[in-house]
């Protein structure tokens, strides 16, 4: 009897079950050397539909994580909703309310005096109890600091090692420079992950997150944008922000790209083989009126 010949030269090396991501590099002649390589790769692969544009975003995502910093996403010590250690829970839970977070940074006498981080579903006992016994120190967690220097896929690691969810980011003098959250970091690899609450700001198109940088959604019409901003983008043409910025890079750009119009600088953080999704606004110096695409950004500084 004879035998039966392999079903391919691949499967008798490797067997059936290789990843994807095994399946990519087999297309080609050698493994990718460098990140470049790598970001190439995976390109061509999706332009010839072997992984689609979601995971595309996701790969560039992740590689994007690894070479930035703390400081690129963290959100600023302005924009930190913060309880006081003198505060009652009369006082305090109307702003944990209305802000919709899980957790809160506590602090002491000042803002740079961090006594802990407190949960919001540590503050359920209030209903059967009531608040007159409560006591910050029974039901406070540990805040983790950490520099504003640390990468992304180290904290990443961090979060998930030691099962926390939040850490408190300080400058280079050891005062107080922000806040950062697993989800900040996972936004930054997939996108923008939106809950419940978010349908409740649906129409909240602009959000500034530091002094000069906005986070705005593609759909934010331009009226909306001049008004706000106080500036003169034609809408005559285009109606939101997304379609002016598709119409300034001359195709559709992907996760990163970065253009200027006018007095701002967008840069993509999240779109997909049809359309943007989400952007970052950055005011740059008065007077640029030329636009143009920027080249890819590896890291943002």
């Amino acid at each position: 009897m004879s035998e039966e010949p392999p079903s391919s030269p691949d499967e008798s090396k490797t067997g059936p079950s290789r990843s994807w991501l095994e399946r990519v590099f087999s297309g080609f002649g050698s493994e990718p050397k460098s990140r470049e390589d790598l970001l190439a790769i995976v390109k061509d692969a999706a332009a010839k539909k072997v992984v689609d544009q979601e995971a595309l975003g996701i790969i560039e995502g992740a590689l994007d994580v690894a070479r930035r910093q703390v400081r690129d996403i963290m959100v600023p010590r302005a924009q930190m909703v913060v309880i006081k250690e003198e505060e009652s829970p009369k006082q305090f839970l109307p702003k944990v309310i209305e802000s919709g977070h899980s957790r809160f940074p506590v602090i002491g006498e000042t803002s740079d005096d961090v006594k802990g981080i407190l949960l919001a579903k540590d503050l359920l006992p209030l209903i059967l109890n009531g608040s007159e016994d409560f006591n910050f120190n029974k039901v406070l967690r540990p805040a983790n600091i950490i520099p504003e220097s640390k990468r992304l896929n180290v904290l990443l690691k961090e979060f998930r090692e030691n099962r926390y969810h939040m850490a408190i980011v300080i400058d280079e003098y050891g005062g107080i420079s922000g806040l950062v959250t697993i989800e900040d970091i996972l936004e930054e690899i997939v996108g923008e992950i939106e809950d419940e609450t978010d349908e409740e700001e649906e129409e909240d198109f602009i959000r500034q997150v530091a002094e000069n940088d906005y986070i705005l959604k593609a759909l934010t019409p331009i009226e909306d944008f001049n008004e706000r901003f106080e500036t003169d983008l034609c809408d005559e043409d285009f109606d939101t922000i997304g379609g002016l910025v598709t119409h300034a890079f001359g195709h559709m750009p992907s996760r990163n790209e970065c253009v200027k119009v006018q007095n701002f600088s967008f840069r993509v953080l999240y779109s997909d083989s049809r359309k943007i999704h989400l952007l970052r606004a950055s005011r740059t110096e008065q007077g640029v009126v030329e636009t143009k695409p920027a080249a890819r950004h590896q890291s943002q500084g």
